[in-house]
């Protein structure tokens, strides 16, 4: 664990933390259980802002000011590297573009070092690689007795030895995998699933390989063992949602039948893909997350049939 933080407050430690708001509502409340007298007035005074402001920025309303960046770790009496910790946490609140956002989770990663508990590193780490989600399928069905090599062979396009090892490795540190005596694996539960903003990135990582992947395959694999489809149609925006609603139930639909379709003998990616090619006026439909779907998971592409422009590879 890194060095407890806020001493008036307990054992606060901020390398705990993804979320700058959060340490700052768990500081405010250790404070006013040490002393009554604590108030967002107090702490407002102290930090320069006015309590009602100060209460909408640790709920999340409006961005704490830069200015306030080192008033707030002065308060919390932050050592260096967590007030550098805390102004990171704070660049990653601000973070919008998936690029800004991964750049500023894998900075606040490198910062948390081994100060940090290992799980969400984890499980970022998971789908920071396309293969690591084929590994894991793979074993479901395929007796893997730790012979990388004929592991990093299975997979397609096929990987390194060292990649197929440092993903089974990973798999086990995140709970998704693990070993028998007789030297077997078995897969313990499903992958981790969308929701915090980290993971939002990651998924989105993990979908861009996703694509990509099946870029080569509609290069590089015959036609006989992939079908590669796309449908240009033109519709109401205020549509989409029941276009996103059908393909998850497609989704589901699919994992059922595999469910139910005996032993499995090899793994596929089903990419599901909806994205405008004209601008759209979005107050004309339902607001729309910047992650989409919540439940749709490392799914990206597939097609829907409907009159307009059809393709197929």
């Amino acid at each position: 664990m890194g060095v407890p933080v806020a001493g008036e407050s307990g054992m606060l430690n901020i390398f705990d933390y993804l979320n700058y708001q959060s340490f700052m509502k768990d500081y405010y409340e250790a404070r006013k259980r040490q002393n009554s007298f604590f108030s967002y007035r107090f702490m407002g005074k102290v930090l320069g802002m006015d309590p009602g402001f100060l209460v909408k920025v640790i709920q999340g309303k409006i961005l704490l000011p830069e200015r306030a960046i080192s008033s707030v770790a002065k308060l919390c009496k932050l050592a260096e590297k967590e007030a550098e910790y805390f102004e990171a946490l704070v660049q990653y609140g601000r973070a919008k573009t998936p690029d800004d956002i991964k750049s500023r989770f894998d900075k606040l990663i490198a910062l948390r070092g081994m100060e940090s508990r290992p799980l969400e590193p984890n499980q970022y780490d998971y789908y920071k690689k396309w293969y690591n989600g084929a590994i894991r399928a793979l074993l479901t069905f395929w007796d893997f007795q730790g012979d990388f090599e004929a592991l990093a062979a299975r997979v397609h396009p096929p990987i390194s030895v060292d990649e197929a090892r440092e993903s089974v490795e990973l798999l086990e540190k995140t709970g998704i995998i693990s070993r028998a005596p007789d030297g077997s694996y078995e897969v313990l539960g499903p992958p981790i699933t969308t929701g915090e903003k980290w993971q939002s990135t990651a998924i989105r990582n993990y979908q861009q390989e996703s694509i990509e992947l099946a870029l080569q395959s509609l290069v590089k694999d015959p036609k006989g063992i992939r079908d590669i489809s796309t449908v240009t149609v033109a519709v109401r925006f205020s549509d989409l949602e029941e276009i996103k609603a059908r393909i998850k139930e497609l989704r589901q639909s699919i994992m059922h039948m595999m469910t139910d379709s005996g032993e499995p003998d090899c793994v596929y990616q089903i990419n599901f893909q909806v994205f405008p090619m004209t601008a759209v006026d979005e107050s004309a439909g339902p607001s729309l997350g910047p992650d989409g779907d919540p439940d749709a998971g490392p799914d990206a592409v597939q097609n829907a049939p409907a009159s307009g422009q059809d393709g197929k590879a």
